[in-house]
């Protein structure tokens, strides 16, 4: 019994060990993005794009269907999301696979604007540092509005306003309720979600992101049934 008290203690200790180890990795990882490029300048040069777009500009349905369907927490949570990491961490587990993140819109900035979209845990954690800098010096809007100017829906599609040009030939704020909807699923597979290559999947896209809405109290089940069948 002594025996294996003493393996239990030293396997915990070297886990331990190890995790301190990886985090130091990590943390280093952040830490040299950071001096690289620091965070004041990556922001100024987002804004400065062509076609950078404010939320003023964009329609309430389409930031609700954003929140919904990738950080329904966004407005709460710091920057990492310990209840979606904990999901993520189960799936993998159960997977046997790095399958799922749980990041949080904030980590997919620091992740799409500082690091790799390689999947490993060091990169992990250095993405979780760098989020955590870009909540304590940007409000939640201002972190919501360099992600819809950042992300990638596809086509050669960087920003909200070339997305909406280039799909539905509007700007992003005469979009359709159901229009917005659709985009905002796009992100989450672009190539696969494209509506002018796909329109099916871009549609059953559409309603996924409609129940998740529907899920958080954005809209009612009557008022999701009316926006997809009149699309």
């Amino acid at each position: 019994m002594k025996t294996f008290l003493k393996i239990i203690i030293v396997c915990i200790l070297v886990g331990i060990s190890i995790g301190v180890l990886i985090i130091g990795k990590g943390y280093n990882m952040y830490k040299e993005a950071l001096e690289d490029n620091p965070l004041e300048e990556k922001v100024g040069e987002i804004e400065s794009k062509v076609n950078y777009t404010k939320l003023s500009e964009l329609p309430q349905m389409y930031l609700n269907a954003v929140i919904s369907v990738e950080d329904h927490r966004f407005y709460t949570h710091n920057g990492i999301d310990i209840i979606a990491i904990g999901r993520a961490i189960i799936n993998d587990i159960k997977a046997m696979e790095f399958v799922e993140g749980g990041s949080t819109i904030t980590q997919q900035i620091a992740k799409n604007e500082y690091f790799t979209q390689e999947k490993k845990i060091t990169r992990k954690i250095a993405e979780m540092f760098m989020a955590r800098e870009i909540e304590k010096n940007y409000s939640k809007n201002e972190i919501l509005e360099l992600y819809i100017n950042t992300i990638y829906f596809g086509n050669g599609y960087y920003n909200i306003k070339d997305t909406c040009l280039g799909y539905f030939g509007k700007l992003p704020k005469d979009m359709t309720d159901g229009e917005c909807i659709m985009l905002a699923g796009i992100p989450n597979a672009p190539s696969v979600y494209n509506p002018k290559v796909n329109l099916d999947l871009a549609r059953e896209r559409q309603k996924q992101v409609a129940d998740k809405m529907v899920e958080y109290g954005y809209l009612t089940k009557e008022e999701e049934e009316n926006i997809i069948n009149s699309d």
